[in-house]
C-alpha cells in the first residue's frame, strides 16, 4: 500500500466513527474551519475543515439512522465553527462583569448551537438528497455544496441576519483572492469557495478521478488568482485632490465610557487629536474629521461644541461621529451626527439613525417576555432598546456625498445605501471596544474590506479602540492604527470606481448559480434512478 493509499484509508476511517467520537471529530473540523478567519487567516483550513465534514457525512449514509447522524454531525461541526470564530463575544459580557458575566455559560453556548443548526440542516439535506436521488461519485457532493451556500445566505437574512464570518471572509489574508467579490458578491463567491474546498474530499471519496478533480480545482483557483492579480494591477491606488480625511482613534477603554468625568476627558482628547491632525493638511480643501461611534453621549446637546469646532478646525471642515440622541417619542436612537462646515459655525448639519440594531446589544427581542421574567435589565436603554431608523441613507450637500454606517451595519452586503443613490464613499463609525483585544475587531476590519470591493467604494473607518483604517475601492488598507493605540490618520480620499457587477446585479448572481445546481441535481438524480431500476429489472430476467 502506497503512502497516498494509507492516507486515504486513514481519512475514510473517520467516516466510520459513531457516537461521541464522531461528534468530537466533527466539532474539531468546525474549529479548524474557523481558523481561516482572523486573527490566523489560514485559508487552507477552510478546505481541510469542509472536506472533513464531507467525509463524515459520507459515512452517515451507511449508518442505521443516516439522517439523524447527518443532522448531529453538522450540528457539532457548526457549533464549534461559530464558537471558535466568535469566542470574543464573551468580552462584551465582561465590561460590566458583576452584572452580566454569569450569562456567558448560558447565552453563548445556546447562541453558537443555534447558529450551528444551519450546518445541521446542510448535513441532513445533503444526505437526504444523495439517498433520494441515488447520487454517487462527484455528483453526490453537489447537494452539500449547494446547501452550505444556501444556508449561509439564510443565516445572513433570517430574523435580523448574521452574515459574520462568511466563507468568502476566509480569503481576507490574501488580497488577490478577495477580488472576485466585485463580480460575485460574498454569497456567490462563497459557493465557489465551498466547491473548491471540497476538492480534497472529492479526491478521497473518488480516487479514480483524482487527476481530473485536481485539475479542475487547480484551474478554478488559478482563475481566481489571475482575475485578482489583474484587477489589483490595473486598478492601482488613486487619491482625490479635492477632499481630505482625518480618522481619529481616541482609544478610550469601554469601562471609562461609563464614568462621566472620563467621558469628558475622552472628548477633549479627541478634539485635541483632531486639531493637531487637521493642521497637517492642505488649506483650501474640504476636510472630513471622522470620530468613532459613541464618542460622547448626546453630543448635539453640548452648547460649547459648535464653537470649539469652528475655532479649532480649518475652514470647510466637517466632523462626523456617532452618539445617542433622544427621539421625539421619548425613546433613544443610536445616531450618526455631522457637524459643519466649520466656517459656518459648525452647526449640526445632518443626522442618520442606525436602522440595523444589534440584538441584545442595542435592542432586546421579545422584550415583553424578558420583562415578565424580571430580567428586562438586559435591555440597553428604554423599553426594549434603541429606536431603529427608517433605512440606509446618503448624506448630500457636501463636497463628497457619502453613506454613513454605524458599527454592525457594514456587516450586511448589498444594503449599505439607498437603492439608486450611490455615494462617493462610505464612512464607518464603530466602537469595537466591547470585544477586547481579540479576533472580533480584526474580523470587523476584514468585513469592511469586503464591502469596499463589493461596492467599488473607498471606506474611512473610525473605531474607538481600533482598528481604524482608510481602505481603497479594491479593499487595500492604505493606512491603519493598531488596536488600543491612540492615533490619527490623515489622507486624501481614495477615488470611487464605477459600479461593480455585484452592485448592479446583487444576489441575483448567487441565485442564478443555485438554480443551475438545482437543475443539475434534478436532471442527474432521476436519470440515475431510472438506470438503477432498468439494471435491476434486467438482472431479474
Amino acid at each position: 500500500m502506497t503512502r497516498a493509499e494509507k492516507l486515504r484509508a486513514g481519512l475514510l476511517s473517520i467516516a466510520e466513527l459513531s457516537g461521541w467520537n464522531r461528534l468530537l471529530v466533527a466539532a474539531g473540523f468546525g474549529a479548524l474551519t474557523a481558523m481561516s478567519f482572523a486573527p490566523l487567516r489560514l485559508l487552507p483550513m477552510l478546505a481541510i475543515g469542509l472536506s472533513g465534514l464531507t467525509i463524515l457525512l459520507h459515512g452517515s449514509l451507511s449508518k442505521k439512522k443516516p439522517l439523524c447522524s447527518a443532522f448531529w454531525t453538522g450540528s457539532a461541526f457548526g457549533t464549534l465553527y461559530f464558537a471558535a470564530g466568535m469566542f470574543w463575544l464573551a468580552n462584551a459580557f465582561l465590561v460590566q462583569a458583576d452584572a452580566f458575566a454569569w450569562l456567558i455559560p448560558i447565552v453563548l453556548p445556546l447562541f453558537f448551537f443555534g447558529l450551528g443548526l444551519f450546518f445541521a440542516l446542510s448535513g441532513l439535506g445533503s444526505v437526504w438528497a444523495v439517498r433520494r436521488f441515488g447520487l454517487s461519485g462527484l455528483p453526490a457532493l453537489v447537494p452539500l455544496i449547494l446547501l452550505l451556500a444556501v444556508t449561509e445566505w439564510l443565516r445572513g437574512h433570517i430574523l435580523t441576519g448574521l452574515p459574520w464570518n462568511l466563507y468568502a471572509q476566509g480569503t481576507a489574508g490574501w488580497g488577490v483572492l478577495l477580488q472576485p467579490l466585485a463580480a460575485f458578491g460574498p454569497y456567490a463567491y462563497g459557493l465557489v469557495l465551498v466547491a473548491l474546498s471540497l476538492v480534497p474530499a472529492a479526491i478521497v471519496l473518488n480516487p479514480s478521478r483524482t487527476r481530473r478533480t485536481a485539475t479542475l480545482g487547480a484551474a478554478g483557483l488559478g482563475a481566481i488568482i489571475l482575475f485578482g492579480g489583474l484587477r489589483l494591477t490595473l486598478l492601482a491606488p488613486e487619491l482625490r485632490d479635492d477632499t481630505q480625511i482625518v480618522v481619529v482613534q481616541p482609544s478610550v477603554p469601554q469601562r471609562d465610557k461609563l464614568d462621566a468625568q472620563k467621558r469628558v476627558e475622552g472628548l477633549r482628547r479627541t478634539l485635541d487629536m483632531t486639531e493637531a491632525a487637521a493642521a497637517r493638511l492642505e488649506d483650501g480643501k474640504a476636510i472630513f474629521a471622522i470620530w468613532p461611534e459613541n464618542a460622547y453621549p448626546f453630543i448635539a446637546r453640548i452648547p460649547e461644541l459648535s464653537g470649539a469646532l469652528s475655532d479649532r478646525l480649518p475652514a470647510q471642515s466637517y466632523v462626523v461621529t456617532g452618539s445617542i440622541r433622544a427621539t421625539e417619542d421619548g425613546g433613544f436612537a443610536n445616531t450618526f451626527h455631522m457637524f459643519g462646515p466649520s466656517d459656518g459655525g459648525a452647526p449640526l448639519a445632518a443626522t442618520y439613525d442606525k436602522h440595523r440594531l444589534v440584538p441584545f446589544g442595542e435592542t432586546l427581542p421579545f422584550y415583553s417576555v424578558f420583562e415578565a421574567l424580571g430580567i428586562e435589565a438586559l435591555s440597553p436603554v428604554g423599553d426594549g432598546g434603541f429606536t431603529p431608523g427608517t433605512g440606509p441613507a446618503r448624506i448630500d450637500g457636501v463636497p463628497a456625498p457619502f453613506a454613513p454606517l454605524i458599527c454592525y451595519e457594514d456587516v450586511f452586503p448589498g444594503t449599505l445605501y439607498p437603492k439608486g443613490e450611490r455615494p462617493e464613499w462610505l464612512v464607518v463609525v464603530t466602537n469595537d471596544a466591547w470585544f477586547g483585544d481579540a479576533a472580533g475587531p480584526m474580523q470587523h476590519l476584514d468585513i469592511a474590506r469586503m464591502r469596499a470591493i463589493e461596492t467599488g467604494l473607498p471606506i474611512a473607518r473610525s473605531a474607538n479602540t481600533g482598528i481604524s483604517a482608510v481602505i481603497d475601492s479594491e479593499g487595500r488598507v492604505l493606512d491603519t492604527i493598531p488596536l488600543y493605540t491612540p492615533g490619527t490618520i490623515t489622507s486624501a480620499l481614495p477615488v470611487a470606481r464605477p459600479p461593480t457587477l455585484y452592485t448592479r446585479a446583487g444576489d441575483l448572481i448567487f441565485w442564478a448559480m443555485v438554480s443551475f445546481i438545482v437543475l443539475m441535481v434534478w436532471r442527474t438524480g432521476p436519470q440515475v434512478a431510472i438506470e438503477k431500476v432498468n439494471h435491476t429489472a434486467s438482472g431479474e430476467r
